[in-house]
């Protein structure tokens, strides 16, 4: 996961939460699963939807529309999970990101792609990397390194562990 940019270009992965249109860096993406059985741990944020088996891995799974306070979305055909990889200090964890859809992967020039604006003292938009625009709509880029804060990954890394020690017994 380099994330290289040739030519002022950025290589995104285009995503729907409801009407809306978001985008990551390709480069953070490692897979793209349809939606499978989830297994929920308990005492964890309504965002966290649990954790999915890949290859043998427990990948813990978030819900995207509750982590930005949108309403739980219905799972269609449609519907995937995104394994993205999440940089914390020196390590690197794979999450899964759950998409109403995934749409396509497109080039963007860097320079067409706007800083977030500036909500306010209240709304942090620190999550953002910035808004684009390709075919009459915006675009809302997603810096998944800190989609989650610091505690959050921890805690994720716990939840995975203790997991892994039940699955263990």
């Amino acid at each position: 996961m380099s994330g290289e940019k040739k030519d002022g270009t950025e290589r995104l992965l285009t995503l729907t939460l409801g009407d809306e249109f978001f985008a990551m860096d390709i480069y953070t993406v490692r897979e793209i699963l349809d939606m499978t059985d989830i297994t929920r741990i308990p005492q964890t944020p309504d965002y966290m939807a649990g954790v999915v088996n890949v290859r043998g891995t427990a990948v813990p799974v978030i819900d995207l529309r509750l982590k930005f306070g949108m309403e739980k979305g219905e799972r269609t055909l449609n519907t995937r999970i995104v394994i993205v990889e999440i940089r914390h200090g020196e390590t690197v964890s794979a999450i899964g990101a759950i998409a109403d859809s995934v749409r396509e992967v497109l080039e963007l020039e860097s320079a067409k792609i706007d800083p977030p604006p500036r909500m306010g003292a209240t709304v942090s938009t620190d999550f953002l990397k910035g808004i684009g625009k390709h075919n009459g709509r915006f675009i809302l880029t997603l810096d998944m390194d800190k989609v989650f804060s610091s505690e959050e990954i921890i805690d994720i890394a716990k939840a995975r562990q203790e997991l892994g020690q039940a699955d263990a017994a």
